[in-house]
């Protein structure tokens, strides 16, 4: 990886894109720092903070995917969650709505017509969302002003801020390293790093009176680290490969084909999706009971059902708590098997191989080999579920078990780590098109 950085900084056309980036990503955090105009914005980080800590919610979510910009409430509160949801809805939507799926298969063009679609749902979703933030501020005399024109700049910061985060996001896309959108994710997580990291050793070294015991304690912690990032990698690269062989066919005067291929099927077949389902289904009765009064019992299952910066489950105090991490596996494994399913069509790949002949040796075509690759899936899909659940309960040890608290989790880790890995092989086959160019100039 460093290697293939240090060669791209090499090249003018990379560098520059690389600097661009790096600039964009700048602005972001800037804006991070910028408060909503009209909002007591210390009045309400306290009242969120204490109404997430009533219900035991926690803000770690909201704070790692936003880079802290929501507690802050700045005018990138929003960020790009809108952007993630409307992107998530437009996917489903697409396997639902055959005019949608229709657009999908047109190619180059009809993807342009579906981002198109994606960017009003974005501003749409904003515009609901920043509306009931602002209601809510000022029920909660959280306005410096409680006028409608107060309400209506609060409302407008907020969407124009998601819509811009979106322009930055496509603008890093088209004009820096690619994969936009994921970066700005990425750099708003990794800004909260360092202030988990430094939670972690005053919890575990720096409080030690033993130097033996501290060190034991460091070294521990960053093995923690290292491993999980070592299985995100696996899980990431990890793939199944299929072998095909092509029928030999008979053109003029000459065969053609026999050559044989292979269908990869990653281990992880749907990647962060699951794990983001489940966390965003568990965290919203939280969400609900910490901005509205509701009965204790309500509460008791916003905290059982709390997964982000969790500090009950897996807490041998409160044991009943973990009952909610038993439901969040299940849904983790069961989301991985949806998300799947209507990604991936066995039928459809079965009938593409038997048109262009080709055929899974000693597999016949058609339904036995839709039959096949399910099987083989289901084995593989249960493989990157439990690999990501592994690495999504790991964190909950040191909120729950060891009493530490930190807002990055396994979520947090195999975005960070995908995002990276894909955008060192982006830049990479960037590298390998500007030599072929280079190739054929001279």
């Amino acid at each position: 990886m460093l290697t293939t950085l240090r060669n791209a900084f090499k090249i003018k056309e990379i560098r520059q894109k690389i600097f661009f980036t790096f600039l964009m990503l700048v602005v972001v955090r800037l804006g991070c720092q910028i408060p909503v105009p009209g909002v007591l914005t210390e009045q309400f980080t306290n009242w969120f903070n204490n109404k997430m800590k009533d219900v035991g919610a926690g803000s770690g979510f909201l704070a790692a995917i936003t880079g802290g910009s929501f507690e802050n409430m700045s005018i990138l509160a929003l960020n790009i969650t809108p952007y993630i949801t409307s992107s998530i809805l437009m996917q489903l939507l697409t396997i639902a709505i055959p005019k949608l799926e229709e657009m999908q298969k047109e190619g180059e063009e009809g993807r342009k017509k579906i981002a198109s679609i994606t960017r009003y749902v974005t501003v749409g979703l904003s515009l609901i969302e920043s509306t009931a933030m602002a209601v809510s501020f000022k029920n909660g005399n959280l306005l410096q002003e409680g006028t409608v024109l107060n309400m209506i700049t609060v409302i407008v910061t907020l969407t124009a801020g998601s819509a811009f985060l979106m322009w930055v996001g496509e603008q890093i896309t088209e004009h820096g390293v690619g994969n936009g959108i994921s970066i700005v994710l990425v750099i708003n997580i990794i800004s909260r790093i360092p202030a988990d990291m430094a939670t972690l050793f005053e919890r575990f070294v720096f409080s030690q009176k033993n130097t033996a015991v501290a060190i034991v304690a460091a070294v521990i912690i960053i093995a923690i680290i290292a491993g999980i990032v070592v299985l995100v990698i696996i899980l990431s690269d990890g793939i199944r490969k299929i072998p095909v062989q092509y029928a030999k066919k008979v053109q003029g005067r000459k065969m053609v084909g026999g050559n044989s291929s292979a269908i990869p099927l990653k281990i992880n077949t749907a990647g962060v999706i699951p794990v983001i389902f489940a966390s965003s289904l568990l965290q919203l009765p939280g969400i609900i009971v910490g901005f509205f009064d509701v009965q204790v019992s309500s509460k008791f299952w916003a905290g059982v059902l709390n997964t982000f910066n969790s500090t009950r489950w897996l807490n041998p105090q409160e044991p009943v708590y973990s009952i909610g991490l038993v439901i969040y596996i299940l849904l983790v494994i069961f989301f991985a098997y949806f998300y799947t399913s209507i990604t991936f069509n066995p039928m459809e790949v079965a009938e593409n191989m038997k048109k262009s002949g080709g055929f899974i040796p000693g597999i016949r075509p058609g339904k036995p080999t839709s039959d096949y690759l399910s099987q083989v899936l289901k084995y593989i899909i249960f493989i990157g579920a439990t690999g990501l659940t592994i690495i999504c309960i790991i964190p909950y040890l040191f909120n729950g078990w060891l009493g530490a608290s930190v807002s990055f989790g396994g979520t947090s880790l195999i975005i960070i780590v995908s995002v990276i890995l894909e955008t060192i092989k982006q830049i990479e086959s960037q590298m390998v098109v500007r030599n072929y160019k280079g190739f054929l100039n001279d």
